[in-house]
């Protein structure tokens, strides 16, 4: 008999902590999960999902414009927000309908309620305390509003998804992916959208050619695009927000939502009771093996900080529970690994930027197309799709990929395959394209940028 109630207790259910779980329990492991608010996580609730059924809400606008070049006519059109948002809930409610039977066709025993970590082998929910060979903390992160006058009066991502009703004006501030997804989305559904960020070019860490290829078609489209711009203060001005720049300009709007980061969500968690080491920002610091200063608590996912996706998130909790019950000790792998942002129109990545690569110190071969896709030439829409290939000159190696373009994410999602198993620019070239297709440029380009 063992001398702990569970092999693993794991803190949070959301695509890692019930990943690990699962895969932990199927190895023969007795698990528990403990969620305080809602199965499936960010994702699921206040994430990729609900932002994806957003973002192909947003672009029925621009299709029904597009619809007159290919011979259509179509009549009165109205938008219902109230309808797509409790359409959205139903399918939340599903999906998290879907996390509970996983968990529990696995055998995986759920406490709902908060989990405190007691010491290193203790959990309280709910005034149970409950013991466990392993604690893997799996929390997830929060967004946050930077403090200052009248930052209180501005929402997130998480109550954006959950308005009663759609502003006719919204100031988005911040320029990480999570920015321009909802400055496409209220663009796309006719609200009057105004993005700033502090910076001179949104996206940072993304390939240059990404950034400013994006940044040109949102302003193409009629989205305010301020750069080099920052709030200094918001203030209630009757039912409308205004909000004060850095340089003494004002702008009104009905929502402002703030997109500038995003914190571990370790607070009254108890991980120092255990002797839990942590960074400034709560994330836990772990090893390669997702352990933490503490030898059986071990963490992973966005609380880690390492890279908020959720499949790195689910990939790390497959890791855990090979290392710690599959007798197979798994490191995460961080290399290559496929990005998308579902901005208007989408952008796929995946490898190294141009940035990076020159920065490691390679030598390079550039190669780079931009054109109108070929739905546009009946359309007359001005927009243009960019692909990028970076390529070490000495091996001929691919070293990254990046689109900005319809699909962008379905095409990249194919070719981080290619990349993982190393192919050359020979190999991309040798494969014959399937036209007419925009994925085909990507072994069509011949040309190097001088």
């Amino acid at each position: 008999m063992t001398q702990f109630d569970y092999d693993l207790f794991t803190i949070g259910a959301g695509s890692g902590g019930v990943r690990a779980s699962r895969l932990s329990a199927s190895f023969g492991a007795k698990v528990a999960v403990a969620e305080e608010r809602y199965l499936g996580g960010t994702c699921v609730n206040v994430g990729c999902i609900p932002k994806k059924l957003l973002v192909y809400a947003s672009h029925y606008g621009e299709d029904f414009e597009d619809l007159a070049g290919y011979g259509w006519t179509v009549g009165d059109r109205k938008f219902d927000w109230a309808k797509l948002i409790a359409n959205k809930n139903k399918e939340i409610a599903r999906l998290n309908g879907v996390y509970r039977k996983l968990l529990g066709d696995a055998g995986v025993t759920l406490f709902e309620g908060h989990a405190e970590v007691i010491d290193a082998h203790t959990v309280r929910v709910d005034d149970k305390n409950i013991t466990a060979k392993y604690i893997l903390v799996a929390v997830g992160s929060w967004p946050v509003v930077p403090r200052f006058a009248g930052s209180e009066l501005a929402i997130t991502s998480n109550e954006a998804f959950y308005l009663s009703e759609l502003p006719k004006k919204v100031i988005i501030v911040g320029g990480g992916y999570i920015g321009v997804e909802f400055a496409g989305i209220f663009h796309g559904l006719g609200v009057r959208t105004t993005q700033l960020y502090r910076g001179e070019l949104f996206l940072r860490g993304f390939d240059d050619d990404i950034r400013k290829t994006l940044a040109d078609e949102m302003r193409k489209r009629g989205i305010d695009l301020k750069l080099t711009s920052e709030v200094t203060k918001i203030e209630k001005i009757g039912d409308s927000l205004r909000a004060t720049l850095d340089d003494g300009s004002k702008l009104d709007a009905e929502q402002i939502l703030y997109a500038t980061g995003r914190d571990s969500k370790t607070p009254n968690l108890g991980l120092e009771n255990a002797g839990v080491k942590l960074k400034a920002n709560g994330a836990v610091i772990v090893d390669d093996y997702s352990k933490s200063s503490v030898d059986n608590v071990y963490a992973i996912g966005d609380c880690t900080d390492r890279m908020m996706l959720t499949p790195v998130a689910i990939a790390e909790g497959m890791a855990l529970a090979n290392t710690l019950f599959n007798n197979k000790p798994t490191k995460p792998n961080y290399v290559n690994v496929p990005t998308a942002i579902f901005s208007t129109p989408s952008c796929g990545t995946v490898g190294l930027t141009e940035q990076e690569a020159r920065a490691e110190n390679f030598k390079l071969d550039i190669y780079r197309t931009s054109f109108k896709p070929l739905k546009h030439t009946l359309t007359g829409r001005d927009e243009r799709t960019m692909m990028k290939l970076v390529v070490d000159q000495a091996t001929d190696k691919v070293l990254g990929c990046h689109m900005v373009g319809p699909d962008a994410g379905e095409v990249i999602q194919g070719i981080a395959i290619a990349l993982n198993c190393g192919a050359t620019k020979a190999q991309f070239d040798a494969t014959i394209g399937i036209h007419p297709t925009a994925a085909e440029e990507f072994v069509t380009m011949r040309t190097k940028l001088s």
